[in-house]
């Protein structure tokens, strides 16, 4: 089933034969890393296996928010508020981003008064975050018709269009100097004598000083080749889009459903509270570490035994450098969506706003959401290799914090200033002894 059409964007034609940093990954980690590189001098290459921001990057909702946080990610996505405003008029190219606000609804008083607490999270950032009740939730959400005791209004958030936007930051790193290769995977690491020397892709080599791993789905793949451990599972979440319709501007999470509006005047719906987790091999050799993980979210989720299971058990996990390797063999994730959960999304949708049943539904798609222990990203260097730097395992919450995550990337590749403390995002937690769990839900 084919997924979202993106805008399109043409691979630079050759390899260049040596450049400064070569990232890895073409989703909105990976460009918008290569984009903050590029602007302060750095000579960068972007090597895609598939097409830019084909896989989740193009696939997740669209929204732009620090509401309902981890609060050891508001720090970065307070940066990514105030970079999203600027960044058509930087790159030259549309993202579709919009300030509307996100409304998390609370069915119950206890669920309200979970949002209440975890809006103080933003009093040290002067970010507005408020418990909206009574006759002021229809301001926020006209013509719903749910049951609520309240919800959090966050106006600061917002929304972009994932299929603009990563090729939008693609062509703004290119018309700063960056080298943008698609169609073109990273084979392995070219260590020297014990050090790192460049790139092997499927092309040909690459001399280099630093590297980012910005993979996606598929870094832990690749970084196992290269010994080194990353706790990384895939989750599966499925959108919809509808025809142009009448609806609220704010985007909307609540009991079954989630929307937002989106440029061409529909609607991207999800179920928002169901996700499917396919049973892999990774799924046994990780699952002690994932444990704290299921006890928090296991009311999400929905663990099936499907065709991934056989895919990834035939699926190599060491190859050299002259192998056809896993990402030439799949250059795209394009999984089917789940239709059964869909359907009781847009359902629960068109049953909160009316206006909705007006719309038909034009498309869906699902994507394979990169997902770590404590559902906090990585970003940090490998202290092990160094010059090699790691970006990945977002789950779920990447394409808002995108451009914020790319200039801490450039941050620590660059050894200057970070834009925040890396510390609560260091590949070491998991194996340093720090107590690694996800931020306790409602």
């Amino acid at each position: 089933m084919p997924g979202p059409t993106l805008v399109d964007f043409h691979s630079d034609p050759s390899l260049p034969h040596a450049v400064d940093t070569v990232v890895i990954g073409g989703g909105i980690i990976g460009v918008s890393t290569a984009l903050e590189l590029a602007e302060r001098g750095t000579s960068v290459l972007l090597c895609e296996k598939g097409q830019i921001g084909g896989e989740q990057s193009s696939r997740n909702w669209g929204w732009v928010r620090i509401s309902r946080r981890d609060p050891r990610e508001i720090p970065l996505m307070a940066e990514a508020l105030r970079i999203w405003p600027e960044l058509d008029k930087r790159v030259g190219h549309g993202t579709g981003y919009r300030r509307a606000g996100i409304f998390f609804a609370a069915e119950t008083e206890r669920k309200a008064q979970w949002l209440q607490d975890w809006a103080e999270h933003l009093r040290p950032f002067q970010l507005d975050g408020h418990m909206v009740r009574g006759t002021d939730l229809e301001a926020v959400m006209p013509g719903h018709q749910m049951s609520l005791q309240g919800g959090l209004f966050t106006p600061v958030d917002g929304r972009a269009e994932p299929q603009m936007a990563t090729p939008a930051l693609a062509e703004g790193a290119r018309s700063h100097g960056a080298h943008v290769m698609t169609g073109c995977a990273v084979r392995s690491l070219d260590m020297q004598g014990g050090k790192l020397a460049g790139v092997i892709t499927e092309r040909g080599r690459v001399a280099c000083s630093s590297v980012v791993l910005a993979g996606g789905a598929w870094s832990r793949l690749f970084a196992g080749n290269a010994g080194i451990q990353l706790p990384q599972l895939k989750v599966l979440n499925s959108v919809l889009r509808t025809s142009r319709v009448d609806g609220p501007e704010a985007a909307i999470w609540a009991g079954g459903f989630a929307l937002r509006k989106r440029a061409d005047g529909g609607y991207t719906v999800a179920s928002g509270t169901e996700n499917i987790v396919d049973l892999v091999p990774d799924s046994l050799r990780l699952g002690w570490q994932f444990l704290p993980a299921l006890r928090e979210e296991w009311k999400s989720l929905r663990f099936r035994l499907s065709g991934r299971w056989r895919e990834e058990a035939r699926q190599s996990r060491r190859w050299t450098a002259d192998q056809v390797t896993p990402f030439e063999q799949c250059r795209i994730l394009d999984p089917d969506p789940a239709s059964d959960r869909l359907e009781k999304g847009w359902q629960a949708a068109r049953s909160a706003f009316p206006a909705l049943r007006q719309a038909k539904v034009e498309q869906s798609w699902a994507g394979l959401i990169d997902v770590t222990p404590d559902a906090v990203p990585v970003i940090s260097g490998v202290d092990d290799v160094p010059g090699l730097y790691i970006a990945t395992g977002f789950s779920g919450h990447g394409f808002g914090i995108g451009p914020a995550a790319g200039r801490l990337m450039a941050d620590m590749v660059l050894e200057q200033s970070p834009i925040v403390d890396p510390h609560d995002f260091r590949l070491s937690r998991f194996s340093d002894g720090t107590k690694v769990a996800p931020f306790p839900s409602i």
